[in-house]
């Protein structure tokens, strides 16, 4: 006999559910992520106003982003809403379930180019989420940083290496945010102090930074991301240690931004 224990969604979580069965006065579907567990969508969380045929708003095996609004572990009873799910929270959650889709079907293909086993690629899977975000985040940083940044994981040769070719074929977005940096120093060696102040931004891993000479004293510092949250994080530190070095070494700093902007897709 079974032991398993039937998870249940939490209060207030957005979920992926399929229509099964339409009623007069709403319809049952069962939830993608949680085993199939069916929850009920009453007539008056479908939409706002007065509805007079459900089948107009929900279709038999159509899938739908709703809200958990009530749980009953103990009647396995879960309310859900429709109506309350916003443009962008069904946006968001959309592109969450692809994402897990892509991560799927990346350590499948993983699994069969390198010949790992099920044990390997398990373990394998949970390294790169410990290290990284999510599975797809490493294959993302492999293909726009290179496979060094897997060092220190342990993967095989055989493993870097169909994580770098399966990486190569990923699309990737990328941003990228400017600004001009103006940097003097009147010291003797001042040119070596401004040096070492441009190659200290040089020095992060985790986004792409480059360096233009614009003509003295201003250079084009430029860094490259996947997304401009994680080009903000790293902008402020990277800043920092430019006007540490230089102000270390007598000189002054300067830091004009520009306008930001998505480049491409990888």
């Amino acid at each position: 006999m079974s032991t398993a224990i039937q998870e249940f969604p939490e209060v207030g979580e957005i979920v992926i559910a399929t229509v099964s069965r339409i009623m007069d006065q709403g319809a049952y579907v069962t939830l993608d992520e949680y085993n199939n567990i069916q929850g009920f969508l009453h007539i008056s969380e479908i939409a706002t106003g007065w509805i007079r045929n459900v089948e107009k708003f929900l279709k038999r095996g159509e899938k739908k982003v709703l809200l958990v609004k009530r749980v009953d572990p103990r009647r396995s009873e879960i309310d859900l809403s429709l109506k309350q799910i916003s443009a962008d929270q069904k946006k968001k959650k959309l592109l969450e379930i692809k994402r897990k889709e892509k991560e799927a079907a990346l350590i499948e293909n993983l699994s069969a180019k390198a010949a790992l086993s099920k044990a390997e690629s398990d373990k394998i899977e949970n390294l790169l989420a410990g290290k990284f975000d999510s599975v797809y985040d490493a294959f993302s940083q492999v293909a726009s940083r290179g496979a060094p940044v897997l060092d220190g994981l342990g993967l095989s040769e055989k493993t870097v290496s169909a994580i770098s070719e399966l990486s190569s074929k990923m699309q990737i977005p990328h941003v990228e945010i400017r600004g001009v940096l103006e940097l003097t120093s009147i010291k003797p060696d001042g040119i070596e102090i401004i040096k070492r102040a441009l190659s200290s931004a040089m020095e992060t891993k985790k986004v792409a930074v480059a360096i233009t000479y614009m003509g003295a004293p201003k250079y084009r510092l430029s860094i490259t991301a996947q997304n401009f949250k994680d080009a903000e994080k790293e902008l402020k530190p990277i800043l920092a240690s430019v006007e540490h070095v230089i102000e270390k070494g007598g000189g002054t700093f300067k830091f004009t931004r520009e306008e930001s902007k998505k480049t491409r897709e990888g």
